[in-house]
């Protein structure tokens, strides 16, 4: 007698998400199983669980609050997408159905893997366990239930059922993990993700040809793929089929592209459809399906059946480029991004409904495009609109050519645009495609257009900040921020900027935002805040240098060395401290660029900001401003130099007087006169009580200086101030271009943060140029911080700007490279060095004397480095997805925590 041949070890094939759920008796080896496969992590078990609970793993009367736990733990794994595993008996069916349920609310596929031993072994496992002190009988009906399930395992709903029925076959098995059909986010690119070509075949010829593709013919002459010379591949987002009067060629030519591998295609509503009819369904033969059942008909069975099961195996969406690109026919919000579930399939195919009807009788679908907060890029069609118009970095691609529109294509990650004007009119659509906007579509379910209120006055950016949910606004034909019929705006949300949260930045990290700084910051900006349009930066805080020890000092230039010669920062920019009012300037070329790029219908052409986001002049004294600088711009050839129709300015505007004239009267002006109007008083009683000879040399003399300082503080804050009238005697000191770019929304900017200061102040000086009488230049002196002949000059430059009789208010150093970093990565931006009489307008006239000196000299710091650092990453991030083309929301994010930042408990006078 022969032996038998040795059974093949079970592999158990599972996707890299889901929710596997093991079923077995108690005995039957599933911990042994899971903790041999899977990782402590990933394992749930319910009797740890019932521990957690009842401090007991055997208290059965704690089961229904264990699996509570055990449930909402999984719940928490599979909604951050990790892979999950319950470890219970899951031998009765109504526990295994909400495992599935939940499995299902996550879009997660359910994986049954059973173990199903002899009973012997089951017996023998739990008798030698001590804490299992239950009889057979226990075993016994487990097994019996677990008998009774089997069979009906995928009928509850398990995508995948494995049973393993031996200890040997358990001791064999092995796990492997598959991605899902969705997942190709090792495809890298570049793409041309085209929009939906609805059987329009010379259109979708000329497109290739128009992205370089080289198209290939069959024996017949027909085209049968494409190729690109550079390798990039065609994704095209659904809907091949049905309307135009070729769609057996686009098939073919689609199905060839993606035989060879150049090109990739997701199922649309109309695909979806199609099949059901080939295959003999009963479907309503509408919207065009009739012209493509006929044209496939002409082409005889055996190409009938190749289209058929092309269309039949068609994935619902796609994952590309590291997660960076997700391409679905009616699109996808981020929660379902590589997620598998019927309702991920139909909210890509269809879109999601608000249940309502249009004037044409067409479903209305809920926007879920202004609500989408995800980082990915969403490609998509099923909504034919007349352009192409980003919303929240997702963008609908179907121009509809069938109609009479365009054929259009997105070149990724270039996000550069190409389209084909249509032949004719193939297809009468039920709504005229001119009065079409994403509410609603010929197709029927297709994606609805909300719209904001008007956010360009102050009191109405809550009301910009509110989501757009409501019917009436959805059915909305004309987006009042642009009076654009067609454009999406970017919708701001409340939900963006309020409550504790982490902004990620690029150069910073993670900043937390507290909840009562981010109310805090809501409550300035829904007051007081400019168009917030136009809000793409705030400045950061700037930090002081460490305390001097230098006598009758408080700050001074040794110690702001030292910093950056610590963090390993050798050459430095040190530039005049301007005694003005910081700002932001945002100027554009005309008023076409300004209601182009940021949706400025109201003919103004850039803002004047204050560093915490209000107007800084009136809108006649703004446009005037801006307008000066528009045309020294021109005049410096930045315009064409820059390649760019807008950019951003970080200056000062001086005299001081000019934003706080306010402050000036009711703080400084009063406490200066009301110190010069009683100290002489004072010194007059005291001289001449010292002249009868009474000793008062003491207090004679403290309150001469108190009068002298008195008049040093006036001294002090009147330097600063001056008149004007209008712009006259105004005047702006740029010192940093902090970023500029073309007059489309969706073409990429510049920002010029990692340039060198000088090249920062050159450009200020250019301008300085053309309009000497508005724009100041700043004052400047490199450092290199190992030469002490270098320090020394920068110092003693230092001594002459602060002289009392010079009045100037500091320097600021800054390293000279920019954006730079040290040993311990990103430094400081700048280290403010403030003058010895200037210091008297921030802590008080008397500040120098040596009680007060001493005091002072023990304030910290860390807290303001800290909050001049987070303000900083946070500026620069706003910057970036600014010049990006960023969603407005993702750029406010960014410009409300700096906001909400300057909430924090930190001395202002720091």
């Amino acid at each position: 007698m022969t032996d038998a041949p040795a059974e093949a070890p079970a592999v158990i094939a599972i996707p890299e998400v889901c929710l596997v759920v093991l079923v077995g008796a108690s005995g039957s080896g599933k911990s042994t199983f899971a903790r041999t496969h899977f990782l402590p992590t990933q394992v749930l078990s319910s009797d740890f669980c019932r521990g957690l609970v009842a401090d007991d793993e055997n208290d059965q009367s704690a089961t229904g609050d264990a699996f509570e736990v055990l449930h909402y733990i999984a719940g928490k794994r599979l909604a951050a997408g990790r892979l999950t595993v319950v470890d219970a008996t899951n031998v009765q069916r109504h526990a295994r159905q909400s495992l599935v349920e939940l499995a299902r609310a996550h879009d997660v596929l359910p994986v049954a893997i059973v173990l199903d031993p002899p009973e012997r072994v089951c017996l023998e496992r739990n008798a030698a366990r001590p804490d299992r002190d239950f009889g057979p009988h226990v075993i016994r009906r487990q097994r019996a239930d677990l008998r009774q399930s089997l069979r009906g395992l995928a009928r509850e709903g398990f995508r995948h059922v494995r049973v393993l029925r031996s200890e040997a076959e358990v001791a064999a098995a092995t796990i492997t993990y598959t991605k899902l059909f969705s997942d190709l986010r090792h495809e890298t690119g570049p793409f041309d993700v085209i929009g939906d070509v609805h059987g329009c075949r010379a259109e979708l010829e000329t497109l290739l040809v128009d992205l370089g593709y080289k198209l290939r013919h069959d024996e017949a002459g027909r085209p049968a793929g494409a190729r690109h010379p550079a390798g990039r591949r065609a994704v095209f987002v659904g809907d091949l089929v049905d309307r135009g009067p070729d769609t057996p060629g686009v098939l073919r030519l689609a199905m060839g592209m993606v035989a060879d591998g150049t090109a990739l295609v997701v199922c649309g509503n109309h695909e979806n459809k199609l099949v059901r009819a080939l295959r003999g369904k009963k479907v309503t033969v509408s919207h065009g399906l009739a012209e493509s059942l006929a044209q496939l008909d002409a082409e005889g069975a055996e190409f009938r059946d190749q289209a058929t099961a092309f269309c039949d195996g068609l994935v619902a969406h796609y994952v590309l480029d590291g997660g960076r690109l997700v391409v679905a026919h009616a699109g996808l919000k981020e929660a379902y991004h590589g997620r598998a579930s019927a309702r991920v399939r139909s909210f890509a195919l269809y879109g999601d409904t608000t249940g309502e009807t249009d004037a044409y009788g067409l479903p209305v679908r809920y926007p879920w495009a202004n609500d989408y907060r995800g980082t990915a890029t969403v490609l998509y069609g099923h909504t034919p609109v007349p352009e192409p118009e980003w919303a929240n970095n997702t963008l609908c691609l179907d121009t509809g050519c069938v109609f009479g529109g365009r054929l259009t294509a997105l070149r990724y990650p270039e996000r550069e645009l190409v389209s084909v004007p249509a032949a004719r009119v193939y297809f009468e659509p039920a709504r005229p495609l001119a009065e079409s906007t994403p509410a609603t579509s010929p197709d029927g379910p297709d994606t609805a257009t909300p719209t904001v209120a008007d956010p360009a006055s102050a009191e109405a950016l809550l009301a910009a900040l509110s989501p757009v949910t409501t019917a009436t606004t959805v059915a909305t034909d004309v987006d009042p921020v642009t009076n654009d019929p067609h454009r999406q705006g970017d919708l701001l949300d409340v939900a963006d900027v309020l409550g504790r949260r982490a902004v990620e930045t690029r150069h910073g990290g993670r900043v937390q935002i507290q909840a009562e700084n981010a109310l805090a910051a809501l409550e300035v900006m829904s007051r007081f805040a400019v168009d917030p349009r136009w809000l793409v930066y705030l400045p950061p805080t700037m930090s002081p240098p460490p305390t001097s020890t230098l006598p009758d000092y408080l700050e001074h230039p040794v110690e702001a060395f030292e910093t950056y010669r610590s963090d390993g920062v050798d050459e430095l920019l040190c530039e005049e401290k301007h005694m003005g009012s910081r700002a932001v300037a945002v100027v554009c070329r005309d008023a076409g660029v300004a209601a182009a790029r940021f949706g400025a219908t109201d003919g103004t052409t850039g803002a004047v900001v204050t560093r915490t986001g209000r107007p800084f002049f009136s809108p006649v004294l703004a446009e005037e401003l801006l307008g000066r600088l528009r045309a020294a711009v021109a005049a410096a050839g930045l315009w064409d130099e820059l390649g760019a129709d807008w950019l951003v300015l970080d200056a000062e505007i001086m005299p001081w007087s000019a934003k706080a004239s306010e402050l000036l009267s009711r703080q400084y002006a009063a406490a200066g006169a009301a110190a010069r109007g009683a100290l002489p008083a004072a010194v007059s009683t005291l001289a001449a009580t010292a002249a009868r000879g009474i000793d008062v040399a003491g207090l004679l003399a403290k309150t001469q200086d108190r009068l002298d300082n008195a008049a040093a503080f006036t001294r002090a804050y009147q330097r600063y101030c001056w008149p004007t009238d209008g712009l006259a005697g105004v005047r702006i000191a740029p010192f940093m271009l902090l970023a500029s770019g073309p007059a489309a929304r969706a073409a990429a900017g510049t920002t010029y943060a990692d340039r060198p200061h000088d090249w920062h102040l050159a450009v200020a000086d250019r301008l300085a140029a053309a309009d000497g009488g508005l724009v100041a230049t700043t004052r400047r002196i490199p450092v290199r911080v190992s030469d002490p002949a270098s320090v020394a000059l920068a110092t003693a430059w230092w001594e002459e700007l602060t002289a009392e009789q010079a009045g100037g208010e500091g320097m600021v150093v800054k390293p000279a490279a920019g954006l730079a970093r040290g040993r311990r990565g990103l430094v400081q931006p700048g280290v403010k060095v403030r003058g010895r009489e200037y210091l008297r307008i921030i802590y008080g006239p008397d500040y120098l004397r040596p009680e007060h000196l001493d005091r002072l000299r023990s304030r910290g710091l860390g807290r303001k480095r800290s909050l001049a650092f987070r303000e900083y990453a946070l500026g620069l991030e706003a910057l970036e997805r600014a010049a990006a083309g960023e969603p407005l929301w993702r750029v406010h994010e960014c410009v409300f925590a700096v906001l909400a930042l300057e909430s924090e408990p930190v001395d202002p006078r720091l």
